[in-house]
């Protein structure tokens, strides 16, 4: 028998805000497609709805079964990305020069999304029983930052910069939320800090071009800078409130490059204008809100951590896309949560929502 209390305490604006969402993100994904065949359109198409409502039962799982059994399933969750993620590099599916795909029959999978969603659940885990309320040290970061460094390093080696950033901005948010002792902080800080020339010299020549047009988009406007110029046109053009639904030109013409993945805010932006994307935004900022709301409501220092590092990574996702699309960040590669096409990102970020949702209706519950 279903516990009243889960439904009286279940946070339905939230749940609203979602489902609005991904109907939205499949309006604007048709029009992103418009340039496609039309036999490639419908086949998208029907593969994102298809991927939509396979999220939205997996939402309903994540919701349904009490959240407080991932603390003991954190580590073979964690174990079973990271050999998801060794399998790509031994045997995964080349794409424009990036092996970041695992075929498993008619069906591709991208592991590195699945890896954000680990990395939260084993750091909830170990900071919800290691937590100091004096902060934490070099010891006490130990742990974490190995945790946090092998799936980092595996997902650069595919290579993948933008999930691999996304990854560690969500593991860094979640350590400074449970507090670090102040030297340790700036020791830390001094040390990335020394090693940025480093992590320059290692990065590949079109990686060090994407932050180079970033600093200077005009300095190669027909190569690297091509993509951010032609999203920067394209959100201007539509204004304030946009060219109307279906008649954005750049998108239309195929000026723009991956409108349906990572430049769908820029489809959104031409054709719904200013006044459309601040909208959009604005859903996002409640979203965020709503979980750190459930964050700070919860009872259970596992529960807490879960929607801190859930809520870190999809305000890091949005700020990562939009702010890539305006040029306001380097091209790395982030989808745009519950609006880009791909059933691994959609999958990801439908489970993480359903965990957010189970924290707040059993906020109450001990058991």
């Amino acid at each position: 028998m279903i516990d009243r209390r889960l439904i009286k305490n279940f946070d339905w604006g939230l749940l609203v805000i979602i489902l609005f969402l991904a109907f939205l993100g499949l309006l604007i994904l048709y029009s992103a497609l418009v340039t496609s065949s039309a036999e490639l359109n419908k086949a998208l198409y029907i593969r994102q709805i298809t991927w939509v409502c396979i999220g939205l039962v997996l939402m309903t799982i994540a919701f349904t079964i009490n959240y407080k059994r991932l603390n003991q399933w954190a580590g073979l969750l964690y174990v079973f990305c990271i050999l998801l993620l060794i399998a790509v590099l031994v045997s995964g599916k080349y794409v424009a020069g990036s092996k970041r795909w695992l075929v498993l029959g008619t069906l591709s999978i991208q592991p590195s999304e699945f890896a954000k969603l680990s990395i939260i659940v084993i750091l909830a885990k170990y900071y919800s029983s290691f937590g100091n309320p004096r902060g934490l040290g070099f010891g006490e970061l130990l742990l974490p930052l190995i945790y946090t460094a092998i799936p980092f390093i595996l997902i650069v080696k595919q290579p993948d910069l933008g999930s691999a950033l996304l990854l560690g901005f969500i593991a860094v948010a979640m350590t400074v939320f449970v507090k670090i002792k102040r030297k340790t902080l700036i020791s830390i800080a001094a040390a990335g800090f020394v090693c940025t020339p480093v992590a320059w010299c290692l990065l590949k020549e079109y990686q060090q071009k994407r932050i180079l047009n970033f600093l200077n988009p005009d300095r190669d406007p027909l190569g690297a800078g091509y993509h951010v110029i032609q999203s920067k046109i394209a959100i201007g053009s539509g204004m304030i409130t946009g060219k109307g639904y279906l008649e954005g030109t750049q998108n239309a013409l195929s000026f723009l490059p991956e409108q349906h993945t990572d430049f769908i805010f820029s489809v959104l932006a031409e054709e719904w204008g200013f006044v459309g994307g601040a909208f959009f935004l604005l859903l996002f900022f409640i979203i965020i809100l709503k979980g750190l709301k459930i964050a700070h409501r919860s009872q259970d220092p596992f529960g807490t951590m879960l929607a801190v590092g859930i809520t870190a990574m999809i305000f890091f996702q949005v700020f990562i896309n939009v702010g890539m699309v305006m040029g306001l960040m380097p091209v790395v590669g982030a989808p745009l949560p519950l609006i880009s096409y791909g059933g691994s990102s959609m999958f990801t970020t439908m489970v993480s929502l359903g965990l957010l949702l189970n924290i707040s209706m059993r906020r109450f519950m001990f058991d």
